[in-house]
Order: C-alpha cells, then structure tokens, then sequence
C-alpha cells in the first residue's frame, strides 16, 4: 500500500471513529477505546505489509545477490522456488498478506518461507 492510499485509509479510520462516537454518546471509555483499537489494527496491517515488502532480503535466490537461507533441518541453501503469498495474523487479529520468495531444501525436501 502505498504512503497515499495509507494516508487516505487513516483519514478514513479517523472519520469513521468520530461517526461511530456520534452514534453511541453514552459510550464508556473501554468501548471507544477497543472501537479505536480495532480500527488501528486495520491500518496497522496494512503498514506491516508495507514495510516487509519494502525489505530488500525478501528478494533472495536466483541471482538476486541475496544468499538464499538454510534449511533449519540440513542446514544448506534452499532451492528458491517463485513468489507465493502468505497470510499471517497480525498481534491484533488482522491478516497480514505477504508475497514472498518460496524455498526448498534439495536434500530433504522441505518447503518453506524463510524468515527475513
């Protein structure tokens, strides 16, 4: 997501609070505090997203000139194996998509997304 779209998505979260404050004025302040809360987790995800692509590491293997990571198993070079993308969870229940390279370990087969 880019700086604009991020800036557009906080004015966004910001409208968004006030128009919920307005419907529930006899709200508590654990509610506005967790209705705040789960709307910054969205732009919270989105900028996680963000920074891990920006990270050049990611773009390990075929003559990147980033060495590939080990396999924890065998501990030798995995075989990169093409972007695929993966979903976490973010610490507040957001999913947090990432395109990252994908390896494989020649010698024992195992297939994962390395962590950089």
């Amino acid at each position: 997501m880019d700086e604009h779209a991020l800036r557009q998505m906080s004015l966004e979260i910001v409208t968004e609070i006030k128009e919920w404050r307005r419907a529930n004025p006899k709200a508590t302040y654990v509610q506005i505090e967790d209705e705040v809360h789960k709307r910054m987790m969205q732009l919270e995800a989105r900028l996680i997203e963000g920074a891990v692509e920006a990270s050049p590491s990611r773009e390990w293997g075929r003559g990147s000139g980033v060495e590939a990571a080990l396999c924890p198993k065998c501990a030798v070079p995995l075989q990169a194996r093409g972007q695929r993308k993966r979903i976490l969870q973010g610490n507040g229940g957001e999913s947090v998509t990432l395109d990252r390279m994908y390896g494989t370990c020649p010698k024992c087969g195992e297939g994962l997304f390395p962590p950089r």
